[in-house]
């Protein structure tokens, strides 16, 4: 409940539940650690639930996840998951951020005034303060979109409840000093679609894999398991010239990755 600001209108008024009709309730029902935050747009209140843990052991078949640019990410078992930027909708959010962002560089420009120092200071107007406000609920709009599509993507993956999910550890890292790809690098988010697909599946008892860095996924055939050492990032058809077989590079990147967590468990 929150109080109005206006002076002549103080009550209590109610504010209305993001999450309407999905938390639960009761006396049995225990609340911890609430938290008030700000993101420079909006206040949030959030609070822990105790929920028991999860006793089912899936017993479907198992998985790999190929990450990739061109598309989120590759499941062994056929589905593909596409690049959420490169759809219209947040084509035209991050084109209106540009033009907003060009503006407000232009207001502190026209406004700027020299000390007597000779150092620049810029004066911020009422005009300023609106575009940058607007900016700011651009942002967020663009994080929310990439945030539910992450968890709308990792929920289906495990609602499918696969036995073990292998995935790489990428070497985030060293992509990011690709100057050609570390800007779309950093769009995809692989490290919140790793950590999100990590916790979901200890919930759901689910065994998470990581494939070693160094494990040619990529280069190896999925089929009779020959090695080619000359595939290029640009080739997107996996050929292989012992059996003949014609992939493509993601989709045979991630039965590899079925097959490397296969073994992990026929160790254990």
């Amino acid at each position: 409940m929150a109080a109005s600001r206006k002076k002549n209108k103080q009550k209590i008024n109610w504010i209305r539940l993001c999450e309407r009709e999905r938390i639960p309730y009761g006396e049995d029902i225990k609340y911890i650690n609430p938290r008030v935050s700000f993101d420079g747009v909006n206040w949030w209140i959030s609070a822990c639930i105790e929920y028991p843990d999860s006793t089912e052991i899936p017993i479907n078949e198992g998985i790999g996840i190929d990450l990739g640019i061109e598309k989120l990410a590759v499941v062994s078992d056929g589905n593909i998951y596409k690049n959420i930027n490169r759809t219209k909708e947040v084509k035209r959010l991050e084109k209106k951020k540009k033009r907003l962002q060009r503006k407000v560089s232009k207001k502190y420009e026209i406004n700027k005034t020299k000390t007597k120092g000779g150092e620049n200071r810029y004066k911020k107007t009422n005009n300023i303060i609106k575009l940058e406000n607007q900016l700011k609920k651009l942002n967020q709009r663009l994080t929310n979109i990439h945030h539910n599509y992450l968890h709308q993507t990792t929920t289906e993956i495990i609602k499918r409840k696969p036995s073990f999910i292998v995935v790489e550890d990428l070497n985030i890292t060293g992509m990011m000093k690709n100057k050609h790809l570390s800007k779309a690098i950093q769009k995809q988010r692989f490290y919140k679609f790793y950590r999100q697909i990590q916790y979901k599946s200890e919930w759901n008892n689910i065994k998470f894999i990581v494939a070693d860095r160094f494990f040619p996924s990529s280069k190896t055939c999925s089929h009779c398991g020959s090695y080619n050492k000359d595939l290029k990032l640009s080739d997107r058809k996996y050929i292989c010239e012992c059996c003949g077989s014609v992939l493509d590079r993601d989709y045979n990147a991630s039965l590899n990755l079925k097959n490397y967590g296969q073994e992990i468990e026929a160790w254990d």
